[in-house]
């Protein structure tokens, strides 16, 4: 994607909002609920793929059903912020199972991971592996109790 502002529609919007909240759509259903033929619902998903506003469908997953009952969030302080020392976190935290979403930060942590594990015992192991052959100068867990709202679709259409 260029720095140019994309141009988007109202239906452009309806199938960026109609794919966030069910991506296993099929064309004919998401064309009858937006309003327009198949035939024009495909050109737009096409364009919007190759603008790279929709990318690949992923199903959402009960993971406490597979025994993955602890979420995490884990805030990291570093006292190293070169971009050889950076790449190679990243790196590391990339090949982390446990890591379901990894972020750089600003403000007073430098960054935050979302681990999803087998209770107490996995966040343990995880941890272990986390600070294994890295100098970090602080690292701080908060765990979840409850996941009040999760992957909440945005509301695109108040966007227009």
């Amino acid at each position: 994607m260029n720095d140019e502002k994309i141009k988007i529609d109202d239906f452009d919007m309806k199938i960026l909002s109609a794919m966030q909240r069910d991506a296993s759509l099929s064309q004919r259903e998401l064309a009858e609920r937006i309003g327009l033929s198949q035939n024009a619902c495909w050109r737009r998903l096409q364009r919007l793929q190759a603008l790279g506003l929709i990318g690949n469908a992923q199903s959402a997953i009960d993971l406490s059903a597979l025994g993955f009952d602890l979420t995490v969030f884990v805030m990291i302080r570093t006292r190293h912020h070169s971009k050889d020392w950076s790449d190679g976190f990243r790196a590391h935290v990339e090949r982390l199972p446990e890591v379901i979403d990894f972020y750089r930060i600003g403000g007073e942590w430098d960054y935050l991971i979302k681990v999803a594990t087998r209770g107490m015992s996995g966040y343990d192991a995880f941890y272990q592996k986390l600070i294994t052959d890295f100098d970090l100068a602080t690292v701080t867990g908060f765990f979840s109790m409850e996941a009040i709202i999760n992957n909440r679709p945005v509301d695109l259409m108040r966007l227009r």
